[in-house]
């Protein structure tokens, strides 16, 4: 539970605050609320007069529920990726953006929040406006899923390499059920990479709609500084999308890959097994044919019968051998 209130530049925060009061104090632009108590969140809607939305209406997923416009006050919403035990996890964000204020509504520590604390306090770096520090905002929230691409991209090229190296004199040398194991770890990293790109792409998407939206219902006043800020947003997110579908189409890709290549490897156990089964089949048939308990056989009484039959069991098995190296099939 956290209530904290920023100014742009000098001014700095105030993350203590008297919930008695009954205004905000003086400049104060962007107000961040993580996990917010009744009591701040009624602080909140009397000092400022604006909604603080809940955790289930920040939840919806309908485009009605997520873009709204009440009397010049925009509700906005989207779902936000963060990182939990390493594992990809998204979680509902809320921006309600008046003329005066920017009221941002979270449920998890998000590391572009943190970025934006300190970019925020830097003197000119953020315009001074609700406005502004939405914009500058998006901005940074932009930037971080980009650099996250980004890493997610490098890691599967690493995977890349991996799946499509040059067979190495170590690889013959690997047990087939170690070599099985690399490939499914292989598979649990293309996996989760696939899991952190849709769940960037579906951040994207919802910047990528409150972006238009912002700009076509706050331009009574919203500052001429700020819009070409999220014109040039509206051109990066388009472009991060791209980037995006281009990532999906290559996990896809290793998916199917490393699919393919523990199908392989699961085909030659196949293999090997039915070549030593076919070969053990005719020495077992010789050995039951001198096995037969007739009371006339020409070999019973033969001096050289039982080598006879060993070297034709031998001979039976060693065949089929010579055969099938010949053929390459193993």
């Amino acid at each position: 539970m956290t209530l904290v209130l920023h100014s742009c530049g000098a001014q700095g925060t105030l993350s203590e605050t008297d919930f008695s009061a009954t205004k905000l104090p003086e400049g104060i632009v962007w107000i961040d609320l993580v996990a917010p108590t009744e009591e701040e969140a009624a602080f909140i809607e009397r000092t400022t007069g604006l909604h603080v939305p809940t955790r289930e209406e920040l939840s919806e997923i309908e485009t009605s529920s997520r873009l709204r416009a009440d009397d010049g006050v925009l509700y906005l919403s989207m779902p936000a990726v963060f990182r939990r035990d390493g594992q990809p996890v998204t979680t509902p964000l809320g921006f309600v953006l008046s003329a005066d204020h920017l009221i941002t509504v979270r449920f998890e520590p998000l590391p572009a929040f943190e970025t934006f604390k300190s970019a925020i306090k830097i003197p000119q770096n953020v315009h001074p406006s609700s406005a502004g520090a939405f914009a500058s905002l998006l901005e940074t929230i932009v930037d971080r899923m980009a650099d996250v691409l980004e890493q997610v991209g490098g890691e599967l090229d690493s995977v890349s390499h991996a799946v499509f190296r040059p067979k190495q004199q170590s690889d013959a040398k690997k047990r087939p059920a170690r070599a099985e194991n690399d490939l499914r770890e292989t598979m649990r990293a293309i996996g989760r990479s696939g899991d952190l790109i849709s769940k960037i792409r579906d951040s994207l998407m919802g910047i990528g709609r409150i972006v238009p939206y912002t700009l076509g219902h706050c331009m009574a006043w919203m500052p001429p500084e700020v819009r070409p800020t999220l014109e040039t947003l509206r051109l990066d997110v388009a472009s991060l999308n791209d980037y995006d579908a281009y990532l999906t189409s290559k996990v896809q890709f290793l998916l199917d890959a490393t699919l393919g290549l523990i199908n392989i490897e699961q085909n030659n156990i196949i293999k090997v097994l039915t070549v030593v089964s076919v070969i053990g089949v005719p020495p077992t048939l010789v050995a039951s044919w001198y096995g037969m308990n007739f009371k006339h056989m020409p070999e019973l009484d033969w001096i050289y019968g039982y080598p006879y039959v060993i070297v034709i069991a031998l001979l039976s098995a060693v065949l089929p051998i010579v055969w099938f190296r010949v053929r390459g099939w193993f």
